[in-house]
């Protein structure tokens, strides 16, 4: 048996000659027989066991059994203390979190360079039909992964339990029990000790050999469409940012490409899936598919918009409004746009003569037209706001610049913080859009006000 565990840590390229395991002991048979096995395959190892204060006198003599192990086997010895039922919310899920921390932080200070877990081929199918039975996707269907990306190795994953117990019993190896696990008024047990035998007496005697293998194809399906989906969609470079994508490539996109491109998307804004589940994908998916040109969702953690030919995926507390802005400009020089990198930069050029019309150049204004009038002091930068209008260059009337968006295809989101120029309160240009036809310059231009932006 030590000979499969050896051939499936090499086959995961679990463990590199010479790093330091961290082996999670809890005391039961299927974490005493990992200790073993490694330590008798040849790695260089630690023991490291989680108090989690919800068992009272069995928590603590658990823990003692564990540190009695180490100092026999001659292994350092990392334990962590919690009180877990003092932590709100799933009791089952908070002891899981207090572990991957502990982990993590094991890891983090150079104690350990991988952690080894001993969940089992039988755990794998308790795993697998657990989901199942929850409505899980393919993704979920590939269970307990041998790897992760935390540093967690998983290398019993084709051993069965009883196949550990008869080799504890042979050996005259202890464990300890912890009676928890008969607890049937925990959903995982009633799955362990009623459903999932009652089916393998009805139904397949190797019916956890059967969903390992589901596990197995899942995970190298997620793999392969993993791949294809990075290679599709930018990362923002900063966390907790929103994720713009084309329409077009939600639309257009065969389904299991775009389930896919939807659950990373959210993944990357929101940092998991929780709370995420078919219904939202697919309400993402048709907002994608309509012909309307705007449409909102909420989902758990997630402020979804599709405008135009776009879908941003926000998160859903952004904070505050900012609020509006409007900033005195300097002339020559340069105003960074709040909460942006980008810079509007305003210089005065001399031009020569010239025989063609200025009317086509929408980022110029005629600077001897400003200084003429009430003074170059009261120019402006401001963001838009609902009701702005004013006559652009070539048009015979002033426009409202919501209609310029619309004829542009902006995206809502993009409007708010959309930079105006004023002067003394009157549109004189707008990103994009342009210079006001009142100020812009003409053949007989001879100084320009140039409106550049840098960073966007």
């Amino acid at each position: 048996m030590l000979d499969r565990v050896a051939e499936f840590i090499a086959r995961h390229r679990m463990l590199e000659p010479g790093q330091g395991v961290g082996v999670a002991v809890s005391g039961g048979a299927d974490s005493a027989f990992l200790l073993h096995a490694l330590r008798e395959i040849g790695f260089k190892l630690s023991v490291i066991h989680i108090e989690h204060g919800m068992r009272g006198a069995a928590s603590a003599a658990d823990a003692e059994f564990v540190a009695n192990l180490a100092r026999d086997l001659g292994l350092a010895f990392h334990i962590h203390h919690a009180d877990v039922p003092a932590i709100e919310g799933n009791l089952e899920q908070a002891a899981r979190e207090v572990r991957l921390a502990f982990y993590a932080d094991l890891i983090a200070a150079g104690a350990v360079d991988r952690v080894a877990t001993g969940h089992t081929r039988t755990d794998q199918a308790e795993t697998v039909l657990y989901r199942i039975l929850r409505g899980s996707g393919l993704a979920g269907l590939s269970g307990i992964l041998p790897v992760t990306r935390e540093g967690l190795v998983r290398p019993l994953l084709e051993i069965d339990r009883s196949e550990i117990e008869a080799w504890l019993r042979e050996r005259g190896i202890a464990w300890r029990e912890d009676e928890t696990n008969r607890d049937r008024t925990y959903a995982r047990n009633r799955l362990r000790h009623e459903i999932l035998p009652l089916l393998r007496d009805g139904f397949n005697p190797q019916l956890d050999q059967a969903l390992g293998h589901l596990a197995t194809l899942a995970r190298d399906e997620e793999d392969y469409w993993e791949a294809e989906v990075a290679s599709l969609l930018q990362q923002p470079t900063t966390n907790n940012q929103p994720l713009v994508l084309p329409v077009s490539k939600l639309a257009e996109a065969p389904p299991a490409l775009a389930r896919r491109l939807v659950r990373r998307a959210v993944e990357i804004v929101n940092g998991d899936l929780r709370g995420i589940d078919f219904a939202h994908v697919e309400r993402i998916l048709t907002m994608a598919r309509s012909s309307e040109g705007h449409d909102r969702m909420q989902a758990p953690g997630l402020d979804v918009c599709r405008s135009f030919d776009w879908i941003r995926i926000a998160p859903g507390s952004q904070g505050a409004d900012p609020g509006d802005f409007s900033l005195p400009l300097q002339i020559p020089g340069s105003v960074e746009l709040p909460g942006s990198s980008a810079r509007i930069v305003l210089q005065v050029l001399e031009k020569d003569a010239c025989t063609q019309p200025y009317a086509t150049v929408v980022n110029e204004l005629d600077w001897q037209r400003l200084r003429r009038g009430k003074g170059a002091s009261g120019l402006e930068l401001r963001n838009w706001r609902p009701g702005d209008q004013y006559r652009r260059v070539g048009q015979t009337k002033p426009e409202k610049v919501k209609f310029f968006f619309q004829q542009a295809r902006i995206p809502l989101w993009e409007r708010r913080d959309w930079p105006i120029i004023t002067y003394h309160g009157k549109i004189v240009w707008a990103r994009r859009f342009g210079a006001a036809a009142e100020f812009a310059t003409g053949p007989d231009t001879r100084s320009v006000l140039q409106v550049a932006e840098t960073g966007s």
